[in-house]
């Protein structure tokens, strides 16, 4: 079974595209130097403070705003998997801890249980060998592709 638990960081409604990544940052060399500054403009220190299997939870209009591919490109450097609960912001605060069941289509936050949609297989697999490079990778070695 796939789940995880983390600690919840709150960012809001309306996260546009230049909170995920502002456009001063976007001309660093290598993503790893531009993902310390994810979100810097609403939360400075929010970057330096993300943990492995931490949750973002955002209210609606997420990413809104220019379509920046560096955007998207920075959540997933970050480790950032976009699940769509949309009661949930509702319900939790800032530092909860929560459990997400990804096989079991489901997040746990305080005694409740909040639906999220399956993520398709082809994906879910790209996600569990860590990125689509090491995806690729994995199945060059096993003589898949």
């Amino acid at each position: 079974m796939e789940a995880f638990t983390g600690k919840v960081w709150v960012l809001g409604d309306d996260i546009d595209t230049d909170i995920i990544i502002p456009t001063q940052h976007l001309n660093y060399e290598t993503m790893d130097e531009i993902k310390t500054h994810v979100f810097e403009p609403l939360r400075p220190d929010l970057a330096a403070k993300l943990r492995e299997g931490d949750l973002i939870v955002a209210g609606s209009n997420f990413g809104c705003g220019s379509s920046r591919e560096q955007a998207a490109e920075v959540l997933v450097a970050n480790g950032i998997l976009m699940l769509e609960c949309q009661d949930l912001a509702d319900h939790v605060k800032e530092g909860d801890i929560i459990q997400v069941d990804l096989d079991n289509q489901k997040i746990t936050a305080d005694g409740k249980t909040y639906a999220i949609p399956a993520i398709p297989e082809n994906l879910y697999h790209i996600i569990m060998d860590g990125g689509l490079v090491k995806s690729i990778m994995k199945k060059v070695e096993k003589g898949l592709l």
